[in-house]
């Protein structure tokens, strides 16, 4: 609606203006501010960003989750495998021990291993940094990439398991097994983004929970074997006939079945190196007690992967569709008593509840790693900042999207999911060790030897265990990792390239940019479609500015509109400011814009901006309703030197409903104006 104005020359008229500027006027938050801090909490200042430092007990609960949760999934992996495709027979379950002790030791390699990559990289010694230190760029990005793709895939497995945990104990819940772990992962990354600690409070319980139901469970499986009258093996006739026919197979077993066993059994080895990306966690000394808490890790998930396998071949436990093996093994050894069930709920919950904490691994390590990488240009840089809750939120949300999308697409499936996982697992092994060992080579300080010697034997057997699960698993789904990390690298070092360009472009002759003379002359345009009060902020603002020389066009694509313009433009206030109009019957308003500002350009004397007014909508349904021809203005300007455009917005103050909405003064505003040149 129009207001009064005052004419410059004493008189007065009629027309649109700018709102006047109020003092003290209280700037509103904007909805997805007041959304985000009502779901997450109130934002934390960046001096809050602290670390607390954890002692060895706290310690174990905190990075071991990932590690140990493995045994409730392991050994079910490697039956799985041996019966479905090697059948049923009595042999198959005597290979069960044999490929259990191969992992395993494997698994004491890549603990020792890692024993020197922890006191070398005290500050954080991830495949990551330890690869980019010693081996160079690209293998860094390969590491790189195959963690990312692990810890995606850490969420999914891991929320996948402790879903089949639940439905294990409550039948029910099976058809619903993909909702429940969309679930749990919106329900850690919401915990996340609201910038949980890695609290003892938080991780002791399930984690201790757990390694105790296990070490109960297998005790008292030991005791019944030994001096309890023997286990009861768990024979087809006892299973439901409709759960057993994935059992169904050839009884043929051959190398090539027992290496893809080992290389099912080898998910057993994720989240080992979870302490060497910590130690700025421990206390002091904190590589010695990193250390100290990575060997009582690693033999803990030996003597529980061990114990397993060993009940599971002794029970000839089969995995059937709508139960863990372990919540077989649970059965069988506590019985149906009122205490023996209570005994397997109990396995079974800790099982769970471990399996969704281990989870939070892949969202404590995956946001890290994709800044590390964000820091060094191969990633987006939206990665590198520091949300509302001083987490790296864009990193949490983009691993909470991907990991869901598995678990959709998968349908929540353990098995489906495993061939991705271990391919990205052994690969960043593989890459850290070898970089430790040339590390050695290179620096040879004290004990380098027999540093050299484990880091060696670690880049070699997980180098060939990298190997045979590629070939094994390759069928499987493997090649989809196989064909991903690969592409993905050469995307992030074209991304790198990017930002190398653009950084070499924009640093290139600063100083010199610096000491260049200003232009004699600064003329600014203010581009007018109609009488309106943007076109007044517009104005306003260009002659604030003070140019020499200052003025409004309107580029004419319909000729009566722009007779009208004119006339009304007469009857205002601001009628000193001279209008040009400037016909363009091709309708090409973009091309005509650029032959003006090159015209007024031309003399090499003269720095031109050109000011459009434009309208800023609350809502995204508004924006669609107009369109872009600022953007396009701007865009096609870019290239004119000297010539520069800066969008002036006004902040429409009625929502479609006439209702009135808070805003901040126009005169408050004028910092807002977007400059494109």
């Amino acid at each position: 609606m129009s207001a009064p104005t005052i004419d410059p020359t004493g008189g007065s008229s009629t027309g649109p203006s700018p709102l006047p500027p109020r003092p003290e006027v209280a700037i509103p938050e904007s909805r997805t501010f007041r959304i985000k801090s009502r779901l997450l909490g109130k934002p934390l200042n960046t001096d809050q960003l602290e670390h607390e430092r954890l002692g060895k007990p706290t310690a174990l609960a905190v990075f071991a989750s990932d590690a140990l949760s493995s045994t409730a999934y392991a050994t079910e992996e490697i039956l799985h495998t041996l019966l479905v495709v090697g059948g049923i027979g009595l042999l198959a379950f005597d290979q069960v021990m044999p490929i259990t002790i191969a992992v395993v030791i494997i698994l004491l390699i890549v603990m020792f291993s890692y024993r020197e990559t922890i006191k070398a990289y005290p500050s954080a010694g991830g495949a990551y940094i330890v690869t980019k230190d010693n081996l160079g760029v690209v293998p860094a990005q390969i590491a790189g990439m195959s963690l990312l793709t692990d810890y995606i895939l850490v969420v999914a497995v891991s929320v996948s398991a402790g879903t089949a945990a639940l439905y294990s104990v409550f039948g029910e819940l099976y058809q619903y097994r993909v909702f429940i772990a969309v679930g749990f992962i919106a329900l850690i990354c919401v915990a996340n983004l609201r910038g949980v600690k890695e609290s003892g409070k938080v991780f002791a319980v399930p984690t201790y929970a757990f390694v105790l139901a296990m070490f109960a469970m297998i005790g008292f499986g030991l005791y019944k074997a030994t001096l309890g009258g023997g286990l009861e093996q768990i024979g087809l006739d006892q299973m439901d006939p409709a759960q057993i026919h994935e059992a169904e197979g050839t009884a043929a077993l051959g190398w090539f079945l027992l290496l893809r066993a080992f290389a099912s059994g080898g998910a057993a080895l994720t989240g080992i190196e979870a302490v060497s990306n910590g130690v700025p966690a421990f206390r002091e000394p904190a590589w010695k007690n990193a250390r100290s808490v990575l060997v009582v890790m690693g033999t803990m998930l030996a003597l529980m992967f061990l114990g397993v396998s060993w009940l599971a071949s002794q029970l000839h436990t089969i995995p059937v569709t709508g139960k863990t093996v372990i919540a077989q093994i649970a059965e069988a050894v506590y019985g149906t008593s009122g205490v023996g069930q209570a005994m397997f709920v109990f396995t079974q919950i800790a099982t769970m509840m471990i399996l969704v904490l281990a989870a939070n691994t892949g969202f404590a390590d995956f946001p890290r790693l994709a800044h590390f990488q964000a820091e060094d240009s191969f990633l987006p840089r939206q990665l590198i900042k520091r949300g509302h809750r001083l987490v790296f939120s864009n990193g949490i949300l983009a691993l909470s999207g991907t990991a869901a999308a598995l678990v959709i697409i998968l349908g929540a499936d353990v098995t489906r999911l495993i061939p991705l996982y271990a391919v990205g697992v052994f690969t960043a092994f593989t890459l850290s060790q070898t970089g430790m060992a040339r590390r050695h080579l290179r620096l040879r300080e004290e004990g380098w030897r027999f540093g050299l010697f484990m880091n060696g034997l670690g880049a070699l057997t997980t180098g060939v265990v990298t190997i045979v699960i590629c070939v094994a698993k390759f069928t499987s789904g493997a090649w989809v990792i196989i064909l991903a990390v690969p592409f993905f690298v050469w995307i992030v070092i074209r991304l790198n390239h990017q930002y190398e360009a653009e950084k070499a472009e924009l640093e290139g002759d600063v100083a010199q940019a610096t000491s260049v003379p200003i232009m004699r002359r600064h003329a600014v345009i203010v581009m007018i479609d109609k009488v309106d009060r943007t076109a007044a902020r517009a104005i306003q603002y260009a002659r604030a500015l003070s140019p020499d020389s200052v003025g409004a066009v309107h580029i004419a694509i319909d000729e009566q509109h722009a007779h009208e313009l004119k006339d009304e433009w007469e009857k205002l206030a601001l009628r000193k400011v001279p209008l040009e109009i400037r016909e363009c019957p091709d309708r090409r308003i973009n091309r005509s814009v650029l032959e003006m500002v090159s015209e007024l350009a031309s003399d090499g004397n003269t720095e031109v901006t050109i000011l459009i007014p434009r309208r800023e909508y609350r809502s995204a349904w508004h924006r669609l309703l107009h369109d872009h021809t600022a953007d396009s203005i701007a865009k096609a300007l870019s290239d004119v030197p000297h010539a520069n455009v800066t969008f002036v917005p006004y902040h429409l103050t009625r929502s479609a409903k006439g209702e009135h909405v808070k805003k901040v003064a126009p005169g408050e505003m004028s910092g807002t104006a977007g400059q494109h040149g």
